[in-house]
């Protein structure tokens, strides 16, 4: 006999970016009680709006299975006296419920150890059930709350809980709440609503204007914004993360329309949808070509009565929000790009690092050594730098005061219409470049490098000042910054050294007076391992094998692409038939020379014995010359080509050799290897076997 089961939390309303994830976190922690539980199930379905999370269980056993277990006690020899059973023995059974005649002795690997068989029956469902309470308390959210003189914590207080099996409410108590049958229908269309059984769940609360299928709800909303669109002859982006966080704010929607004056579209269009998407809700229109309409969609919580007098408060609304923006728009015309970039001397960066004005004097240092590396032209080179000595101007704008989402954004519209090229307004764009984990890269060279230059920046000088991201915790978003410089001069194939950029960068600004207040050059080595971890991310991302992704991280390399590109050709290479060979050969050198450190001795070929010494040294004598200089495919190939010429070596040559002229000659010789083999790939990391 199987059963249904209905649990619901009632809540004040939750906020609707926790309301999906809540329900998940619930529906995967009462399916692991369950398992752990013994007690099997085959469906479940979840249910959420704002003011509620539930599960409806079906098929659920009638109890747990019987099961009959072996418990290992102690060994014969402790647990036997000369009068019997020891108390280790007594407490033994005790503590698994058995008389003392019943534990039995086996023998475990010529061992005889105390065993007690027991039989234990399955609780009944009800049973298991009415200890979820304590599985709702596990839950975690970014956010927790207390109310009344409890010392609970939940996302938001609890109103109600509704625990159904079947028929029969199951008994549970959460904070001071019993469970019981009672449901709430909407806030001001609905009422409470006894349930009679656990399947009438969805469908009785439909009737008091609630749709509590997350999914149901949302294809509602669509297909409702759809109908009005269809029938105005408008095109309507259903943004995917906006229609999720509509979802979440209304039990029963309804879709309508409303306009606002035509005159508004004079402001840029991301401003108009910045105040409708971002800051009201509202779906954005256009007409056939693409172009913005004066008007939007937005979805009430509640039915179709009065529905006039909701659209003329939303109207009124969004237009003062856009009489504002107007406003600052114009207003922020009257003043030149200089004004701007003259209040950023007023603007902190961080007041342990420098103002915003002098991080830009740094970022220009960064601009121009990074443009001449990555070989930009004298006329992008200008556009850089001009980019550079202005790209945080708009954070002064009344705009962006306003809209804090448009900074960049209104950068390049501002520098568009002050006669900036495009080529600079879009890198004062782009600098932000990816705002998001996978997130769009900058298109342009001169985005690119910008956008590098300050998110270095910024790691450099946090870390200077001792601000480190440290477990969950990162208030500056370091690590997105760190992955963003490693997507980017990835796409772009840049050989980037880090060692040699970051101390160019710190002794540039140190002669150039733009230094910050914390001193930069002692965490270099700890930047470059904080963005080789980004590396590791960024590579497992992409399946590369874990122990070839440390292999390439942990060369002596820092420059970004080759890295990456080390790694990738290891893993094009790790199932062909030679590679456990190659790199067994080569990792028989990095061994013996991590063991002889600082063996740097002049190799003199007067005392090369044998012709294998000869060959090796001719062999690194050419490779030392080609390397690094066509590719990373090139690379090892020929680190792979010397795998014969290093067997012959062992073979015929005994490095540790009691003359120590030889025995530092060929120490020498393994160190110089070793040190180019380094370069590509720390090869010790590599699992052969």
């Amino acid at each position: 006999m199987t059963h249904d089961f209905l649990l619901e939390i009632g809540l004040e309303e939750l906020p609707a970016n926790v309301v999906t994830a809540s329900v998940d976190q619930l529906a995967q922690k009462v399916t692991n009680y369950l398992k752990a539980e013994r007690l099997t199930f085959t469906g479940l379905k979840k249910f959420s709006t704002p003011r509620r999370l539930a599960l409806q269980i079906s098929g659920l056993a009638d109890r747990q299975p019987d099961s009959d277990t072996e418990v290992k006690g102690p060994s014969e020899k402790i647990a036997r006296t000369d009068n019997g059973w020891s108390k280790a023995a007594l407490g033994f059974a005790h503590s698994q419920g058995i008389q003392p005649d019943d534990l039995v002795i086996k023998e475990v690997k010529g061992v005889a150890y105390v065993f007690a068989n027991k039989h234990v029956t399955g609780q009944p469902a009800v049973t298991i059930l009415s200890q979820l309470p304590n599985v709702i308390a596990s839950l975690n959210f970014p956010t927790m709350m207390r109310w009344g003189t409890h010392q609970f914590q939940f996302v938001r207080p609890i109103k109600w809980l509704v625990a159904l099996l079947d028929t029969e409410i199951v008994p549970m108590q959460l904070v001071d709440i019993q469970a019981g049958r009672t449901t709430q229908g909407h806030r001001f269309l609905g009422h409470p609503l006894e349930l009679k059984q656990a399947q009438d769940y969805q469908a009785a609360l439909e009737e008091v204007f609630v749709l509590a299928d997350a999914q149901q709800r949302k294809q509602r909303i669509k297909d409702q914004i759809m109908a009005i669109a269809r029938e105005q002859g408008w095109q309507v982006n259903l943004d995917a993360q906006l229609l999720e966080e509509v979802n979440n704010l209304v039990e029963w929607p309804t879709s309508f329309y409303g306009q606002f004056d035509q005159h508004f579209l004079t402001i840029p269009r991301e401003v108009l949808i910045t105040s409708m998407r971002n800051h009201q809700r509202f779906f954005y229109v256009e007409d056939e070509k693409n172009q913005l309409l004066p008007y939007f969609i937005s979805v009430r919580n509640g039915n179709r009565d009065h529905l006039e007098n909701v659209i003329q408060g939303n109207e009124k609304v969004l237009a003062a929000r856009l009489y504002d923006a107007a406003f600052f728009y114009e207003e922020d015309q009257k003043h030149s790009i200089a004004d701007f970039v003259t209040k950023l001397k007023e603007v902190s960066f961080h007041d342990q690092i420098s103002t915003m004005y002098e991080k830009m004097e740094r970022v220009q240092v960064i601009t121009a050594l990074i443009g001449k590396q990555v070989g930009l032209s004298q006329p992008e080179l200008a556009e850089l730098q001009r980019a550079a000595s202005i790209y945080k101007f708009d954070l002064v704008t009344e705009m962006v005061g306003e809209f804090s989402e448009l900074q960049g954004i209104m950068g390049e519209k501002y520098a568009l219409l002050q006669g900036e090229s495009p080529a600079v307004a879009t890198a004062i764009r782009e600098h932000y470049l990816p705002n998001v984990a996978g997130g769009a890269l900058p298109a342009t060279k001169i985005g690119a490098v910008l956008a590098v230059a300050d998110k270095l920046d910024s790691i450099l000088t946090f870390f200077a000042a001792k601000m480190v991201p440290s477990g969950s915790n990162d208030p500056y978003a370091l690590r997105r910054q760190a992955a963003g410089i490693v997507s980017i001069v990835y796409q772009q194939h840049w050989q980037l050294p880090l060692d040699v950029l970051l101390n160019e960068v710190v002794q540039t600004e140190a002669r150039k007076q733009f230094s910050p207040k914390v001193e930069q050059a002692p965490v270099i080595p700890q930047v470059i391992s904080f963005l080789k971890e980004r590396i590791k991310r960024f590579l497992k991302d992409t399946e590369v094998r874990y122990d070839l992704v440390n292999a390439a991280t942990a060369s002596t390399s820092t420059d970004i692409c080759f890295m990456i590109s080390s790694a990738n050709e290891l893993q094009k290479q790790q199932n062909k038939a030679d590679f456990k060979a190659n790199i067994e050969a080569l990792s028989r050198v990095t061994r013996i020379a991590s063991k002889q450190a600082g063996s740097f001795a002049t190799i003199d070929p007067l005392l090369f014995e044998n012709e294998a010494e000869v060959a090796l040294h001719g062999a690194v004598d050419q490779l030392q010359n080609d390397f690094s200089q066509k590719s990373v495919a090139s690379d090892y190939q020929q680190l792979a080509n010397l795998r014969p010429v290093i067997n012959d070596y062992f073979e015929k040559t005994m490095i540790m050799a009691e003359n120590q002229n030889l025995k530092a000659n060929r120490l020498a010789e393994m160190n110089r290897l070793a040190r180019i083999i380094n370069e590509f790939a720390s090869v010790d990391h590599i699992m052969t076997k």
